[in-house]
């Protein structure tokens, strides 16, 4: 098999509201295009031709990059790392000012794949051929330098080829080879469009696929398949409170991954002065929760407080805690801490045990959150302490910290975090 990749000229400069479809039929009408061949569209043409440029000044390139940000991932200076709505994972969510007129700014296609499919159309109704068309854009890669073309959007060919279940030249079975067929195309056609030849079309020849057409938006990985969602600086202020969780079961590993992260934390002493309760099973979870709501409702009722606050105080934490699929329960010991005949020394000591289980605890919620799972940690336990030991069998030089109800994320995405001001809450000193 040959592969022939053959760059169209004559295409003059594209304008918003021009049927590109119409443009590309008389470009690719001398070359000789024929059934099979696969037609490359930069994505800057289908953007100006679909009218999505934008003026620059106003609102700024930073205001355009947040309006079609869905989310971030990374961002170091004025470089963001962004999602955007097609699920897209590319740098300033694919707001560029290349090839552009000074002073303005393109989008991304809203949707590529349709208008791949609009130009093929286009194509076999003018040309009488049955051509692909994919639709390319220029993405930076994690751990390599450079650029290359991807394929934002494709129609008439497979985006993906599974290989999974055929055999390699050896006879092994392959298990896990899916080929991105359609990216493979792009970065092809890179090698005769660059940005400053104004050739901005390419017919990659020889390609063959027997497989039915599958769209590029098929080529984003799912949430659940992504290991590197968000830079650890972001996943740190990313992580929120989540108080429901999602259908399913939290698997035992990403719970132990958690734990080796939160007993990573500083430790006075060379101590790991922790221990992680996992209450999993619905037995262990009646047994801690009725244990603290008979403790709750004797101190409330001491307290004088109303049987209905009472009530509406246990529901809260049921509605938390008890439909939560796994508890943790973070606690400390203090063993290991030095004796002082200091009382405030001695104080002192017991505060840096208490801070380093709050390191542990926190260390464990970004764990859990950089594995896509939702949590919440609750003061819960350190209300009662007596009788959590005695629910949990633990000895008493333990003393739980709260409680951390865990769960898959619910369906939609928390709301981003607002900026901090950071004016109360930082000092530089000189």
């Amino acid at each position: 098999m040959s592969i022939e990749l053959i760059p169209v000229e004559g295409l003059p400069e594209v304008r918003p509201g021009d049927d590109l479809g119409a443009l590309l039929a008389t470009a690719l009408h001398g070359t000789g295009i024929r059934d099979g061949d696969i037609v490359a569209v930069t994505q800057k043409i289908v953007s100006k031709a679909e009218g999505r440029v934008v003026p620059e000044e106003g609102e700024g390139r930073a205001a355009w990059v947040e309006r079609e940000t869905a989310r971030v991932v990374a961002r170091r200076g004025d470089l963001v790392i962004a999602q955007t709505r097609h699920g897209f994972v590319c740098a300033n969510a694919g707001v560029d000012a290349s090839n552009v007129e000074p002073g303005f700014l393109t989008l991304l296609p809203d949707d590529p794949d349709g208008s791949a499919e609009l130009i093929r159309t286009r194509l076999s109704d003018d040309l009488r051929v049955s051509a692909g068309v994919v639709i390319t854009d220029t993405f930076g890669r994690a751990w390599r330098r450079g650029v290359v073309n991807v394929a934002i959007g494709c129609a008439g060919l497979p985006a993906l080829v599974d290989l999974r279940g055929t055999r390699d030249h050896t006879g092994r079975v392959l298990e896990a080879t899916v080929i991105a067929l359609a990216d493979e195309v792009a970065a092809a056609s890179g090698l005769v469009i660059a940005k400053a030849s104004r050739v901005p079309v390419a017919i990659v020849r020889g390609v063959t696929a027997a497989a039915p057409p599958i769209p590029a938006s098929e080529v984003v990985r799912p949430p659940e398949e992504d290991l590197f969602r968000e830079s650890p600086l972001l996943s740190i202020s990313a992580r929120r409170t989540i108080r429901r969780f999602g259908a399913g079961e939290v698997p035992r590993e990403a719970v132990e991954e958690a734990a080796r992260a939160a007993c990573a934390a500083p430790a006075p002493h060379h101590t790991r002065p922790w221990l992680f309760v996992v209450l999993a099973s619905p037995a262990a979870k009646r047994r801690l929760l009725g244990a603290m709501a008979e403790a709750w409702r004797a101190d409330l009722l001491v307290e004088g407080a109303p049987e209905h606050l009472i009530e509406r105080r246990l529901a809260t934490s049921d509605a938390l805690l008890g439909a939560a699929p796994l508890l943790v329960v973070p606690c400390m010991r203090t063993s290991g801490a030095l004796e002082f005949p200091n009382e405030e020394r001695r104080r002192a000591e017991r505060d840096m045990f208490v801070l380093s289980a709050g390191a542990a605890t926190q260390n464990l919620l970004l764990a859990l959150h950089a594995q896509g799972l939702a949590s919440a940690w609750t003061a819960s336990t350190l209300m009662c302490p007596e009788e959590t030991r005695e629910a949990l069998g633990l000895a008493d030089e333990w003393t739980p910290m709260g409680a951390v109800a865990v769960g898959p994320m619910p369906p939609g995405a928390p709301a981003p975090r607002a900026p901090i001001d950071l004016g109360e809450h930082l000092r530089f000193e000189r």
